[in-house]
């Protein structure tokens, strides 16, 4: 099929092949690839705003034992730098972030082994009895399949027991990429890409919802990026009819400040903001049935995020009053509240804050600027 037939192909949502998303993402002008995702992502989120979000990553330990290539923020058990968060800890930085207009708390760590689902259920209890209206986004596939295995316990028993405790969504972390010969060579220590799928589609048969990642520019080739889109996509396609599933797809770039993948691997990377930009476009057509796609402003800076929002994203994330892991591998760049509402109309959108579940919310009367120093 020719660039014509494919373009018609997409604006109708129906589903490309890898073969087809190759052949767009190789050939296509970026002109047209952009006019296209942006002609997809107005008839999926007709109202053109752009939305963005008020949260806070904090982090329930920095101990783990999945020993990623990429990552430099965790340590080994026992490490002097090792620690779990206090509770005093997490009242100091939820208060903060409330007067900083926030709502809620993206709450993850490491693969800790002495951490199991009474740990868990515990502490999302303890901090939804202390601020009843926090959200919580919580874990990832990866962190809920080591409590499986810790505590011998199906996916559904699992998940269901953390959402009675209090989790509000289920984060797209530790995607990576969905292919296991990927996830061989930069995360062993983690599940691989079937049981993170499973669980995904395990959490949304209980109505909990997702969102979806994709780490790109480090050993995978082109076609793995693409094998990881379809996943993403077939996944969504079993959700229940009444779940929302997936509401975002977040495709993020590899940062290689001092890893192990690029200090022994010698893996750096080179991905352009023209890259960039084609995946974003790319993510939007092969994904028809994910309603919000989101440029990761954090890995890839402000500039090249406001030209993804003409190639087919809709969302700038959130500002991230707190945000420690991938800043460790060298990701610099920062928003506050107004700078981020300040670029959404540089880029010739209106800003809209929102929550998780993608409902609008008025930005507080009373919210206090953040100092960025963490």
């Amino acid at each position: 099929m020719n660039l014509s037939g494919l373009y018609n192909k997409a604006l109708e949502r129906e589903f490309l092949s890898i073969e087809e998303g190759m052949l767009l993402f190789g050939q296509a002008p970026l002109t047209e690839l952009m006019y296209l995702a942006n002609e997809l992502r107005k008839i999926q989120v007709p109202h053109g705003k752009v939305t963005w979000q008020i949260d806070r990553n904090v982090n329930t330990t920095n101990v783990c034992i999945a020993n990623c290539k990429f990552c430099n923020f965790y340590r080994i058990p026992g490490h002097a730098d090792a620690y779990i968060t206090d509770i005093n800890t997490y009242k100091r930085k939820i208060e903060e972030t409330f007067r900083w207009g926030g709502d809620q708390l993206l709450l993850q760590g490491g693969h800790h082994p002495e951490l199991g689902l009474d740990f868990y259920t515990s502490l999302f209890r303890q901090l939804k009895e202390l601020y009843p209206t926090l959200k919580l986004h919580t874990l990832g596939p990866p962190e809920v399949a080591h409590i499986c295995k810790l505590e011998k316990m199906s996916h559904h028993d699992v998940l269901a027991a953390l959402k009675e405790a209090g989790m509000n969504s289920l984060p797209g972390a530790g995607a990576e990429i969905l292919v296991d010969r990927v996830r061989r060579l930069i995360s062993k220590g983690k599940c691989g890409a079937q049981e993170w799928l499973d669980i995904m589609h395990e959490a949304h048969k209980l109505f909990i919802t997702t969102s979806a990642t994709m780490m790109f520019g480090h050993v995978e080739t082109i076609r793995e990026r693409f094998e990881h889109l379809v996943k993403i996509r077939d996944i969504q396609a079993k959700k229940p009819a009444e779940a929302k599933g997936f509401l975002a797809f977040i495709p993020w770039t590899f940062q290689d400040v001092d890893t192990l993948l690029t200090r022994i691997r010698g893996v750096h990377n080179l991905t352009t903001a023209e890259e960039y930009i084609r995946m974003i476009a790319i993510s939007r057509i092969m994904l028809p049935n994910v309603k919000n796609i989101q440029a990761s402003w954090l890995t890839v800076g402000k500039q090249t995020a406001q030209l993804c929002l003409h190639a087919g994203a809709n969302d700038f994330g959130s500002i991230m009053l707190e945000e420690n892991v991938v800043s460790a591998a060298g990701a610099p760049h920062r928003f506050t509240a107004r700078g981020i509402q300040e670029a959404i109309r540089e880029a010739g959108f209106e800003p809209q804050l929102r929550n998780q579940q993608y409902e609008w919310r008025e930005i507080p009367a009373a919210i206090e600027e953040q100092v960025i120093d963490y």
